[in-house]
């Protein structure tokens, strides 16, 4: 039986415009999208449906896609799942996601990631992809990946949360000559990082204050890891997406212009834009994160090369932590916290302070991610595509606080932000899922295709 969703009086933003138009959902795709709706047309269509959503004074908007998330399933589930962050991400208008493969077992089999769709099928409200990981001793497995059901192979060439260091060159070599699809890679320098632990460990002992995060984890280790990467990029004409830049050093490795004309994109994450060094007197481990936060510099050297081009997606690497690990002296506070609930708001909040436009949002989060991965149908407003869209209204003030943290671990770097902006509906595959501060349990999320 055919259901028809129709959403009137919103204006949207899409593919570089921003103008009022009515959307019609039948089933799980988006049937007709209608600008300048008459009174008698849109009565006409209020007919047809069988659920109206107002949307007058809203934003109307793709669902945003983040390549970047680790939702710590299997394994390490005290932190989050793949039910409880994908309950968030609807909530603040995430879609589609794209999770890690540093959980428990890693993901490096091709057994292991299909149990893990298994999981995501079952749990996951959102739409979902995983990436097959890289080790140094599982190519065989690496080159089975089918692109045109998987996101991406990711690589470790720094080590973080979940010791899956690739530090192997013949291994390196391997994979960006023979990947059958993306290769997304966290790049810091390991030697680099090691030497420069070892000289804060001697000099304060465990008590290493937070705010040499950035010193240990440096510019250097940071540059000499992604100079690395983009250089084998060229030599085997791998694709390649850097993830989480974090410095003005490294944007000089990256060319400016539409991604679709690249080869080697690349990714800013929300932390890296919101936060400076100066945070950390004040945030402390909350806002421990590898790459590391840094200078405001590079803050705004990330700004303007997301203006440029020359950064292409906004995601999160959104990885959740209880309070009582990152409480921890400097070396045993894992690094990473939550964010996939407040990505988009802390974006338009960032409109609304003159930073970029509802434009470029919807395009660095929604549109580039989708054609950066090549993901199927989705990440626009357009006829025939999936109807996943999220209704935003921009004028509702509200302050995040432990009583609207939908992550499992409770907390969020952001606790006692205000914003202007509020995530009303998020519509998954023609499906409600979120409404006004409730999740839909009953619809669960699809898997990602690929264009490949």
């Amino acid at each position: 039986m055919c259901k028809r969703i129709y959403i009137e009086n919103g204006k949207v933003i899409n593919e570089g415009r921003t103008f009022f138009a009515d959307i019609m959902i039948l089933d799980d795709k988006i049937e007709h999208i209608i600008e300048n709706t008459c009174k008698a047309e849109r009565q006409f269509r209020e007919k047809q449906a069988d659920e109206v959503i107002d949307a007058e004074g809203m934003l109307v908007l793709p669902g945003i896609i983040d390549d970047q998330v680790h939702f710590r399933e299997p394994g390490l589930t005290h932190k989050g799942d793949i039910y409880s962050e994908s309950k968030a991400a609807v909530a603040g208008g995430v879609t589609s996601f794209m999770e890690m493969p540093n959980c428990n077992p890693p993901t490096l089999t091709q057994e292991l990631l299909e149990e893990k769709y298994e999981i995501g099928a079952r749990r996951a409200f959102a739409n979902y992809s995983f990436y097959m990981g890289a080790s140094n001793d599982n190519i065989e497995e690496v080159l089975k990946t089918d692109p045109t059901r998987v996101c991406g192979i990711k690589v470790f060439m720094g080590a973080s949360t979940g010791n899956m260091l690739v530090d192997n060159k013949e291994t390196l070599n391997n994979i960006f000559e023979k990947a059958p699809c993306l290769v997304a890679v966290h790049c810091e320098d390991e030697n680099t990082i090691r030497k420069n632990s070892a000289e804060y460990k001697e000099k304060y002992g465990e008590d290493v204050p937070i705010a040499c995060h950035p010193e240990i984890r440096s510019e250097e280790a940071c540059y000499l890891s992604s100079s690395l990467a983009v250089e084998l990029a060229k030599k085997h004409n791998t694709r390649l997406h850097v993830l989480h830049l974090s410095t003005a050093k490294e944007m000089s490795l990256f060319e400016k212009g539409n991604l679709n004309n690249k080869n080697i994109t690349a990714e800013a994450c929300v932390h890296h834009l919101w936060f400076s060094d100066k945070d950390y007197e004040k945030l402390g481990t909350s806002i421990k994160w590898n790459p590391a936060i840094k200078k405001e510099s590079d803050r705004d050297a990330l700004w303007k090369a997301l203006l440029e081009d020359k950064l292409d997606v906004i995601a999160t690497d959104h990885a959740p932590h209880t309070t009582e690990e990152k409480s921890n002296t400097y070396f045993k506070a894992p690094s990473g916290g939550p964010l996939v609930q407040h990505s988009l708001v802390m974006m338009l909040e960032a409109v609304e302070q003159g930073k970029l436009t509802y434009e470029k949002v919807v395009e660095k989060m929604c549109h580039a991610v989708a054609d950066c991965y090549q993901v199927k149908e989705r990440g626009y407003l357009r006829e025939g595509y999936k109807a996943d869209i999220v209704l935003v209204n921009p004028n509702n003030n509200w302050t995040v606080n432990s009583d609207n943290i939908l992550y499992k671990c409770k907390w969020s770097p952001l606790e006692g932000e205000s914003f202007k902006h509020k995530v009303e509906y998020t519509l998954i595959n023609g499906n409600i899922i979120y409404n006004k501060g409730k999740v839909n349990e009953i619809h669960k999320g699809e898997r990602l295709l690929f264009n490949r």
